[in-house]
């Protein structure tokens, strides 16, 4: 199972990201963009995803995506529940969230310097 700790140990690693803690909730940023949250209890978190994706996302896998919560419709946001991933899908959708709101060229780099996400 994967916990608020695993994706800690990953997204401070990456390039511009920091933690943040906003109304009793962990929050993941690049400069003021939020790419990752966490709920109260720390078992969902939601991530920064495409708008025109996330329904087949969700329909997808149901009982591991959610949509997001009705005042997060108009961003480019999804949620999983950290119990229903595994290792390797919580670094891809972690990477995949923070590319999304980093400079390309940034992204880039850290990209070719530490290889595909299964390597970390």
């Amino acid at each position: 199972m994967v916990t608020i700790e695993d994706v800690r140990l990953l997204a401070l690693r990456l390039p511009r990201s920091y933690e943040a803690l906003v109304r009793d909730r962990v929050k993941f940023r690049v400069g003021r963009i939020v790419y990752l949250a966490f709920s109260r209890d720390e078992a969902v978190m939601g991530f920064a995803f495409p708008k025109d994706e996330r329904v087949a996302l969700v329909e997808s896998a149901p009982t591991k995506f959610l949509m997001p919560c009705q005042s997060d419709l108009r961003y480019n946001w999804v949620r999983v529940r950290l119990d229903a991933i595994d290792q390797p899908e919580m670094r891809e959708l972690v990477i995949d969230a923070w590319t999304m709101v980093v400079p390309k060229s940034v992204a880039a780099a850290f990209l070719m310097s530490r290889g595909p996400p299964e390597s970390d």
